[in-house]
């Protein structure tokens, strides 16, 4: 019996330092990464779209007009799925993230470990958190970047990819769920894990359009601070 124990205690033991050691593998490859800039040539257009990147503080989000000659996002995001119904908006916001995070984790206290695994492990599905604003504040956690035309137009084919869509083509709103009044939440493609987060999604979709940014990172602050002033 004490053989099997110590055994055991054993395999605990191991297991436990097997999760340290990789969870400060991830934090170490998360810093380095975060830290080597890609399209580093990448300016500020003199003629082009303003964009912001917004943060939670650990989220991102993605804003760029709510309309304009290249993209009519009226014309895609129904805004009656808001509880304002606002239409005298300016900007609208993109976030992708795991839907059980998003629906059933309003704040921290409320985040259960089977959500929290399902995510991390590519357990889960995806959704599209879409927010309507009529103007931003540039500041520390949301920075304004001016992009080329062609660079704008590849930003809109990489957001809207990202949408799940039924056989009409129609994105598919997830019914009455909302932070507050002015957002709504879509079913969307993709499946969120430890490598591929909410600030993966918005780092890659900066990355596609040329944009300044990071090779990979997990956590929003890679992004901001590779973004040019």
């Amino acid at each position: 019996m004490k053989k099997v124990l110590h055994k055991s205690a054993g395999y605990v033991c191991y297991t436990f330092l097997g999760i340290i050691c990789f969870l400060l593998a991830y934090a170490a490859l998360a810093f380095i990464m975060a830290n080597i800039p890609c399209n580093r040539s990448f300016k500020n257009a003199e003629d082009g779209v303003e964009i912001y990147i917004l943060s939670n503080g650990i989220h991102t989000d993605i804003v760029v007009p709510a309309k304009n000659e290249y993209a009519d996002w009226t014309n895609e995001i129904d805004l009656n799925n808001t509880v304002s119904k606002n239409r005298s908006i300016k900007l609208i916001g993109f976030g992708w993230g795991d839907k059980g995070f998003y629906l059933d984790t309003k704040t921290w206290g409320d985040l259960k470990f089977s959500t929290a695994f399902k995510a991390m492990f590519w357990l889960g599905s995806s959704a599209m958190h879409v927010s309507t604003y009529k103007s931003l504040k540039e500041g520390e956690k949301c920075k304004k970047i001016k992009i080329s035309i062609e660079s704008y137009k590849k930003l809109v084919l990489y957001i809207k990819a990202s949408f799940l869509r039924n056989t009409e083509n129609t994105i598919l709103c997830i019914p009455n769920q909302h932070y507050g009044s002015n957002d709504a939440f879509y079913e969307a493609r993709g499946v969120y894990s430890l490598f591929f987060t909410c600030n993966t999604w918005t780092n890659d979709g900066l990355k596609y359009c040329g944009v300044k940014t990071c090779i990979w990172t997990p956590f929003d602050k890679g992004i901001l601070k590779q973004l040019p002033e």
